[in-house]
Formats: C-alpha cells, sequence, structure tokens
C-alpha cells in the first residue's frame, strides 16, 4: 500500500503548482504611499497575513504570524535565518554559532519548529543538532513568514512550535511586465567584517515563458565581543582549575586554562563564508503554469570551543587523564587535540518543482503542487582533518486540491509526503543510519458569516522511522486538527480563539541516538519506546486596527502529553556528561505581541511608536523547567520619516532566566540599543534604499538562554553596518 501511494505522488508531480504560500508581490498586496501616508513601523507586522492556503483570501487561524520584508528584511539581514528573526514577537534563535542558528519559536526549536523554502522543508539535518546550519541562504529570501499556533498544519503536524517559511522567487511567480527586473541587497559591518551581497535578474522570454538566476556571497572574520568570552561562572570555574593545576605543578596546563579565561573582545574560531546559486525556469498560460528550479548552497563556518578546553572528544581525553601523571608528554598531545579548532563544512544541491492545472467550474476550481528534492552534506573537521560526515538525501512534496468558492464556503485538500535518507560516518557519528518517511492527508475549510467566521483544519500523518544498524523500525498514526472562531468587533478589527489538537512523531535522533554529541558537549542516548508527542492548545488573540494603531497580540496555553526531552542522567561517558531522551505531559503558556502607533502626523513629518513584547513558560509535570527557554523580552522604537530620510531608535531589553533545567546554566538580563538611518532617493519610491545602522550601540554583554553555547559565545558587541537595497 505504501508504495502504491508513493508511486501515485510521485506520478502526480507531473501536475503543476504553485507555492503552498502564494507568491504574492508585496506591490500588489499595499496602496501605493503618497507623502502623506506614514511608512510602516516594523514590516512584520501585517492584519491581513498573506501566508494563505490555496483558496484561504485570510486564515485568521495565523493568530501569532508575521510577515519580515521590505526594509526590515535589510535591516535585520544575517547569515542565519534564525538570527534574522530575533525580532520577531515570539521568535528567537539558537544562537550556537554564528554560523548556525536555528529559529527559535514561542521557546521551541529543533524538530518542533520546521523551517520551509517555498513551502516545502529544507531537507538537511538542521534539526538533528545545535551546530548543523539551516541549508537557506537568507540573502535570497524576498519575505519570511513566521507561523505559530493552529496554522502549522498547512506544513506539517511536527511543527508543534511552529514554522519558518523562506520566499524566494526562484521559480518565477509569474510573468514579469518588465523587458528584465534587477533585485540586489550588499552590506558591510565593523563587529565581523562582514562582506554580502546578493543580486536576482527575472525576465520574460517569451511564449509565455520566465526565467530567474540569482547569486550571492557572505564572508565575516571572527566576530567582535563585550568583554570576555566566557561568562563570569565559566571563567571562575577556569581560573580555579588554573589554579589547581598550577598547585600540581602543571604550569603550562594552568597557562592554557588562565589564557581561556582571558580571552576577550574577540570570539576565536567564529568565521563564516556562504556562497549561493540559482536559477528557475516557469511556463504561464492562462491559469495553468509549471515551473523548476535549482540551487547551490555551500558554507563553512568554525565552531567556537570552550575556553582553555577546546572540544571534548571522548574517549582520547579519558586516557589523558589516566596517564596524566606518567606521562606528561601525552597529555600535551591530549589538550593539543582538544585546541584543534573545529569547522564546518556544509554542500547542499537542491532541485524544486511547482505548478497548478485549472479544473473549470466544478467542485474544485484547480489542483496544484509542489516538490523538492535535496542532496546535503554536512563535514565537520578538527584541524585539516575530517571528522564526522552527515549526508542527507530527500524529496518532499505536496498535491492540493483547490475548492470553487460557493457561497460561504471555500476550502482545499490534499496529500504531502516526504523521504528522508539519514547517514553519519565517523567516530562521532552519534545518529545511526536511518531513513523516516511520511505521508499525510489535510483539509483546511473556511465558512464565512459576514462577521463572523468558522476555520476548520485537519490533517492525519503516517510516520515510519527506520535504522539500519540493529534493523529497528518504529511506525506512528497521527491526527491533528484545529477548529478557529474570529468575529470582526467593528471597522477592520477583530478577536478571535483556536482551539487545536497536534501530534508529532519522535524523530530518529530521540529514538535511536547513542553516542558523543561533541556539538553539545554531551552524550546523547535515545529511546526506541517513545510514544507520540500531543499537545492540546488554545489561543486567544486580537488584530486589527484601531484608528490609525495597528495591534497584533496573542496569549496561548498549550497542554503537552508525552513531552519529549532529552534530560541529564548524572553520568558520565567518553568524558562527556549522559544524557537520555525521556517523555512526560508538560505545560505550556505565554503572549506576543506588537502595537504600532503614530504619535505626531504633520505634514511631511511622522513620528511613530513600535512597541512588542513576548513570554513563554514550559514546565514538565514532575515541576522540572523545560531546558533553554527564553526570558521575557521587551523592546520599544521610536521612527521619525521625513522626506527622504526614515531615523529609527529601539531598546530591546532581555529579561534574566533563572528558571532553568538541571546542569543548566542562567543568563543575566541584557539591553541593546539599536540605531538606524535609511535614505529613500527617489520620490514616491523605496526601489533603491541606503541603511547605516548601529546595532548594540553600548557594546553591552548579552547571552541567548536558549544557546547550548551560551557561557562562552556571547553576542556581538558594538557593530556599524552599511547596506544598500534596490529593485528596479
Amino acid at each position: 500500500m505504501r508504495k502504491t501511494l508513493t508511486t501515485l505522488l510521485l506520478c502526480a508531480a507531473a501536475w503543476p503548482l504553485p507555492v503552498l504560500a502564494q507568491d504574492a508581490d508585496p506591490a500588489d498586496q499595499e496602496p501605493a504611499e503618497d507623502e502623506a501616508t506614514p511608512r510602516s513601523t516594523a514590516d512584520d507586522f501585517h492584519n491581513v497575513i498573506v501566508v494563505s492556503a490555496a483558496g484561504i483570501d485570510r486564515l485568521d487561524m495565523v493568530a501569532g504570524s508575521s510577515v519580515v520584508s521590505g526594509i526590515e528584511l535589510q535591516r535585520q539581514s544575517a547569515g542565519q535565518i534564525g538570527d534574522m528573526l530575533d525580532q520577531v514577537p515570539g521568535a528567537s534563535a539558537s544562537g550556537f554559532a554564528p554560523g548556525s542558528s536555528r529559529p527559535v519559536l514561542r521557546g521551541f526549536g529543533g524538530e518542533r519548529v520546521r523551517v520551509l523554502t517555498d513551502g516545502v522543508g529544507s531537507l538537511d539535518a538542521s534539526g538533528a543538532s545545535a551546530d548543523h546550519a539551516v541549508s537557506v541562504d537568507p540573502l535570497i529570501a524576498d519575505r519570511v513568514e513566521v507561523l505559530r499556533g493552529p496554522a502549522v498544519l498547512l506544513y506539517g503536524s511536527s511543527a508543534i512550535g511552529g514554522a519558518v517559511n523562506v520566499i524566494t522567487k526562484r521559480i518565477p511567480p509569474r510573468l514579469p511586465e518588465e523587458a528584465f527586473h534587477i533585485d540586489a541587497l550588499a552590506g558591510v559591518d565593523s563587529a565581523a567584517n562582514l562582506r554580502e551581497g546578493g543580486v536576482s535578474l527575472d525576465l520574460p522570454l517569451g511564449s509565455g515563458f520566465a526565467f530567474h538566476l540569482d547569486g550571492s556571497y557572505r564572508n565575516t572574520d571572527d566576530i567582535e565581543i563585550p568583554g570576555f568570552a566566557a561568562s563570569p561562572e565559566l571563567r571562575a570555574d577556569l581560573l580555579a582549575d588554573a589554579a589547581e593545576e598550577e598547585e600540581e605543578g602543571h604550569l603550562e596546563e594552568a597557562e592554557e586554562l588562565r589564557e581561556g579565561a582571558n580571552t576577550r573582545d574577540v570570539l576565536p574560531n567564529s568565521w563564516t563564508d556562504a556562497t549561493s546559486l540559482g536559477t528557475g525556469l516557469a511556463w504561464f498560460s492562462g491559469e495553468n503554469n509549471i515551473g523548476i528550479s535549482f540551487d547551490y548552497y555551500d558554507t563553512g563556518y568554525g565552531i567556537p570551543g570552550l575556553p582553555g578546553v577546546g572540544h571534548v572528544h571522548g574517549e582520547e581525553e579519558d586516557e589523558h587523564d589516566e596517564d596524566h601523571d606518567e606521562d606528561h608528554e601525552g597529555e600535551e598531545e591530549g589538550h593539543e587535540h582538544g585546541d584543534e579548532p573545529v569547522s564546518i563544512g556544509l554542500k547542499r544541491y537542491r532541485v524544486d518543482l511547482r505548478g497548478q492545472l485549472d479544473l473549470g467550474d466544478g467542485f474544485f476550481d484547480h489542483v496544484q503542487t509542489r516538490w523538492g528534492w535535496s542532496d546535503y552534506t554536512h563535514t565537520e573537521f578538527e584541524g585539516v582533518e575530517t571528522g564526522t560526515v552527515f549526508d542527507v538525501q530527500g524529496v518532499e512534496g505536496r498535491i492540493e486540491l483547490v475548492q470553487s468558492r460557493r457561497d460561504h464556503w471555500r476550502g482545499s485538500m490534499g496529500a504531502q509526503y516526504s523521504h528522508v535518507d539519514f547517514e553519519a560516518i565517523g567516530a562521532e557519528a552519534f545518529v545511526p543510519p536511518s531513513v523516516t518517511e511520511n505521508f499525510a492527508l489535510f483539509t483546511l475549510q473556511e465558512l464565512d458569516f459576514d462577521r463572523l467566521e468558522v476555520e476548520l483544519g485537519g490533517r492525519y500523518e503516517n510516520t515510519s522511522v527506520s535504522e539500519g544498524i540493529f534493523n529497528r523500525e518504529r511506525s506512528f498514526d497521527t491526527v491533528s486538527g484545529a477548529v478557529g472562531l474570529s468575529y470582526i468587533l467593528f471597522d477592520d478589527f477583530r478577536a478571535g480563539l483556536n482551539l487545536s489538537r497536534a501530534e508529532r512523531a519522535p524523530s530518529a535522533q530521540e529514538l535511536f541516538a547513542d553516542g558523543p554529541h561533541i556539538a553539545t558537549q554531551q552524550f546523547e542516548i535515545g529511546n526506541d519506546t517513545l510514544d507520540s508527542e500531543g499537545a492540546w492548545g488554545v489561543e486567544g488573540y486580537v488584530r486589527g486596527e484601531l484608528g490609525s494603531v495597528q495591534v497584533n497580540a496573542s496569549l496561548y496555553r498549550n497542554w503537552f502529553d508525552g513531552f519529549i526531552y532529552l534530560s541529564a542522567t548524572g553520568a558520565e561517558e567518553d568524558g562527556l556528561d549522559v544524557y537520555r531522551f525521556l517523555q512526560q505531559d508538560a505545560d505550556q503558556w505565554g503572549f506576543e505581541g506588537q502595537v504600532s502607533f503614530p504619535l505626531i502626523h504633520n505634514g511631511s513629518f511622522t513620528l511613530l511608536g513600535d512597541l512588542r513584547g513576548d513570554y513563554t513558560k514550559a514546565t514538565l509535570s514532575d515541576g522540572t523547567p523545560v531546558p533553554r527557554i527564553p526570558p521575557l523580552s521587551l523592546a520599544g522604537a521610536l521612527e521619525a520619516q521625513t522626506g527622504h530620510f526614515d531615523l529609527r531608535a529601539e531598546v530591546e531589553w532581555n529579561d534574566e532566566q533563572t528558571r532553568v533545567a538541571p546542569m543548566e546554566t542562567p543568563t543575566d538580563s541584557f539591553t541593546h540599543v539599536n540605531l538606524s538611518l535609511a535614505w529613500h532617493p527617489f520620490e514616491g519610491s523605496e526601489n533603491l534604499t541606503v541603511l547605516a545602522q548601529v546595532d548594540n550601540l553600548f557594546d553591552e554583554e548579552g547571552r541567548l538562554a536558549t544557546s547550548f553555547t551560551k557561557d562562552f559565545v556571547p553576542l556581538p558587541g558594538r557593530n556599524f553596518k552599511l547596506s544598500v537595497r534596490t529593485s528596479f
């Protein structure tokens, strides 16, 4: 049966389809500006969310969702998609290293957050480890959509935390109206000696064909940091260890530890380098279209090590400890190996298919499909020597039947399939070779009764996970659903309530891991008896405009049954603390919101205000906090707009996080002040924007509570940046 379904789905790739989240041109969605109309204070706030499924013009289930585009995309430009979203309410970053930072949504990351390109999964190994970069180049993004809450049913029920969808134009979304269209972005900065640039070209070829070509390059040196690399607690431990080594007569060891404790101003081995190339071709005929694209992504980046210690290498260090007093020469060799710089080389080849077929005037208006295939290789280097290699080959696709609108009813239904073949080769391959296959059926329906809207979503998934060493296999059937009610209180201001049930199958890592995970300095042990993880959720929200004030706020709560987490056992293996995947119930609640409002609007001068904040709290049933949950975060901004200039000042405050899991260190509060000046030289147009900005103006130390490496990888210090974005 499974083979038959797979064959049918693969054959259906011949049917066309547009991307799940419609590639709408922002210029087509917003009215043209005039001199008397203030520009939006934040491009991540949209009253009408454009990330609707096909056939749904406005999806009110997307209560806590955001869109980052335009100047905000330029202002937040970063090498990793997680770092681009840290100013979106409810979003944070894993912050493992400058070259590897995944999105964290409502406190959850890893396998609970899906990262997609044009509606299809990234098909890489970034969910398996914090040091694995997401194989998506943010420089070529047209916009980034952030989904939280019930809306993730559109993308996969495994994304209980949410989904991040990077929209590109690699498969042309429409026929260009001009002879050619160019988008370009270039930037430099001071904190990392950044040099980056990206450009894309779109042009019609005639006979209904459109062609796309893009490329980008990004390079940074080791980043500048404020003060010491090590946190005060870690630095105190290193200095104490140095004193102990000195008392025992190990002077070189003591010097290494002191050198690590006193590392400051620059974070060693935090460089990055990335290149991407992509091309696409699409054909349009009336309501029908089909397109294909190919892209290549190549990145390398350093992995900062524990100051004075480097990266623990398991058995080698144990043997070194045993021979500590007998063979000092062996000790020196062991430490030299531990201090060998670790870096990552990542290459990814990807092919995407998209299309749509008009079905006429029947019950279904059209059928659409979207497929992606990826060949991904992640190589860990110790100095110049090759360490562990991670290979992932995967395919993911969906077919969706979009219903014709009938009176107050509209919707869509479809199927989704994915197959991911994962293999790790090397001494530190902590996850055995595995194959994960998923088949899903889904539907989304909307009933519109003027001021009241009712939305219903459902998804069934069958997931099988098998590993190739001991031939273990697990299969899971999960059912997820959501009901949304939305009521227009007045004008364009609405209140809503979403109820949801989401289930996800455990990943191959959670089931079968068994070995040293050097990235997180843990020895991880999976649990092949894990059941599916489920969550009941309720979310209330308000969204819309109160006169000239824009409001978007959500309050949510989730009750997990069988929450899967990694717990310290207190044991030690190969010189690493042992962690085991366990399962118990958990409770989570939180809020997020943003308010934008004009303070002064006088002719050509406007002063705008912007307030945002988020908080989440997650607790296991035994009272233990869930690890790496971000603290309360608040921010405020003022933006003055006059003529061709926008001056923006913002203050971001992150509270301390002392509510931590066992063996997890707390983080202090910090405040970052950011300034930016945007120049739009052409009247009534923003097709050229020159942006000068300084982030972390007062060079204050900050550490992310969500990061495995927070004790020795602080956020960058004061950073001057200059960028230029153009579209013509």
